[in-house]
């Protein structure tokens, strides 16, 4: 999982409920929370992920950034392999060897778009406290300017919340 420690991290804990074995991808100093998060391993977006992890290992890839690792995902990925992508903060561009998606077999999705019993999926995970939501900060709206430099600095965890009440 790319993007494990950014605003849905909380895909960690998802995944975790839903029985998988999670790998997340962050940066080294984040490490300790995945692990916290129950990621089973942690791997820097800088390391050669298929020499670490070897090509044709993972069922699913579920990428929150997409860029530059995204040849690396597809190398990862056994046949008949299930790619999911929510962002693109990364890169929004990426290449594709279409002989790769179909002499794999590969299935693509692209979530943004989710079925109304999804959020009430959620809601009852974090009722059942099998997954808690993960809240790295707060400001008032008329603060958005320092949340979005916060956000830049990437050294958050979880979500950045705006707190649009009045005041």
């Amino acid at each position: 999982m790319s993007g494990a420690s950014g605003g849905v991290g909380s895909a960690v804990q998802l995944a975790k409920a839903c029985g998988a074995y999670v790998i997340a991808i962050t940066s080294p100093r984040k490490n300790q929370q995945l692990l916290e998060l129950e990621a089973d391993q942690v791997i820097s977006r800088d390391d050669n992920l298929v020499s670490i992890l070897g090509g044709n290992s993972l069922d699913v890839v579920i990428d929150l950034v997409a860029g530059k690792q995204w040849p690396e995902f597809l190398q990862l990925l056994k046949p008949r392999g299930r790619y999911a992508v929510s962002g693109a903060i990364g890169g929004a561009l990426v290449e594709l060897d279409i002989r790769t998606l179909y002499l794999k077999d590969l299935t693509f999705y692209g979530c943004s778009v989710l079925q109304p019993e999804v959020f009430q999926n959620l809601v009852n995970c974090i009722e059942q406290r099998k997954i808690n939501p993960i809240v790295a900060c707060t400001f008032p709206l008329k603060e958005i300017h320092t949340a979005q430099a916060v956000f830049l600095e990437k050294k958050h965890i979880g979500k950045i919340v705006l707190n649009v009440a009045q005041e």
